[in-house]
């Protein structure tokens, strides 16, 4: 690991003038999971760390009556112990409780997790320049390559997938990404477009600029017959990310017709893929065994598994089936 310059800061604004424009001289650190991980790796050699751990509030939940406001700095184990979040947010406390180690939840942050860069072990091999280190290529792509764990949707040129667990649930409860912008603005955006696909730019995974920081996540409070679930397929039982994954929210009404849905499939794209598809099938209509298995067919509308990763269309099949079941019907 390269020595570097260690700074903590008190506010957002000097984060952001302490990170200053080139990306390669200073990384800011959270939790300080990922970041411990690339550091070690050689993947990133900054000159300064910039550490946001010492801002103040950054670390507070709150619960109002027109939603929940989490702070970047909240760990991931104080969401996977909340009571309030566990029964109302339920698919972000479960989300939270799959990541990693008790250990690692408990200096993990939401912020950090949603902002993690790709475990793609073609951009983890420090001597490997691939797409996402700016190289020319995705190694991944290679028909003769190790991309079982790669994306079947939404890939090219990278083929990279998003590596959070929370992200896809957020998305799947409407959330809202609070961010400081390069002059100490406060810009919000649904969850669901703060993360972007490789073709919009090859070398990131979500809009923020260097020197934008992520600040806080509000989700709306649920409505009443609201339900939500994260369910995620790991190849080992402890301390991995997933190999597939699915965040639903589901409202339904008395009679069991489903009002209004959302569906989120995560580690199969480089982003939390909401398949709109699915929704369609499950909107309006009465909830059934059938009915799940449509909306799961349609989730995996235009998947175009590599060479080792075909698997994954009938896993995450399952997977949403399963968490439509599950939601609806308890």
């Amino acid at each position: 690991m390269k020595a570097f310059e260690f700074v903590s800061v008190n506010d957002l604004r000097s984060a952001t003038q302490a990170l200053g424009q080139d990306p390669d001289r200073a990384k800011l650190m959270a939790g300080g999971v990922d970041l411990l991980s690339e550091l070690k790796e050689r993947i990133i050699e900054p000159d300064q760390v910039v550490n946001i751990k010492t801002i103040p509030n950054l670390d507070q939940v709150k619960l109002r009556s027109r939603g929940l406001t989490l702070g970047a700095l909240v760990t991931l184990d104080t969401i996977a112990d909340h009571p309030e979040i566990a029964r109302d947010y339920t698919a972000l406390a479960e989300a939270a409780r799959s990541v990693g180690s008790p250990q690692i939840r408990n200096v993990g942050t939401i912020g950090g997790n949603l902002c993690q860069r790709p475990r793609c072990w073609y951009y983890r091999d420090e001597a490997i320049k691939c797409l996402k280190k700016g190289g020319s290529r995705c190694y991944a792509a290679d028909p003769a390559a190790d991309n079982k764990f790669n994306a079947i949707l939404g890939g090219g040129p990278s083929f990279i997938v998003h590596p959070s667990d929370c992200a896809p649930a957020l998305v799947a409860l409407g959330a809202t990404i609070r961010y400081s912008d390069l002059k100490g603005k406060i810009r919000s955006v649904p969850a669901e477009e703060f993360f972007i696909l490789p073709r919009e730019n090859p070398g990131q995974e979500n809009i923020l600029k260097h020197g934008e920081i992520v600040a806080e996540i509000f989700i709306p409070a649920p409505k009443r017959g609201t339900r939500s679930t994260y369910i995620k397929f790991k190849e080992k039982d402890s301390m991995d990310w997933a190999v597939s994954a699915v965040a639903v929210r589901t409202q339904t009404d008395a009679s069991g017709v489903v009002k209004e849905s959302r569906v989120v499939l995560g580690g199969v794209a480089p982003k939390p893929w909401r398949s709109k598809d699915a929704e369609a099938v499950l909107n309006g209509k009465k909830f059934s065994a059938e009915l799940a298995q449509q909306a799961a067919e349609a989730a995996l509308n235009g998947a175009a598994p590599l060479s080792q990763n075909a698997y994954k269309v009938p896993l995450t099949k399952t997977l949403v089936r399963r968490a439509l079941t599950h939601t609806v019907t308890g």
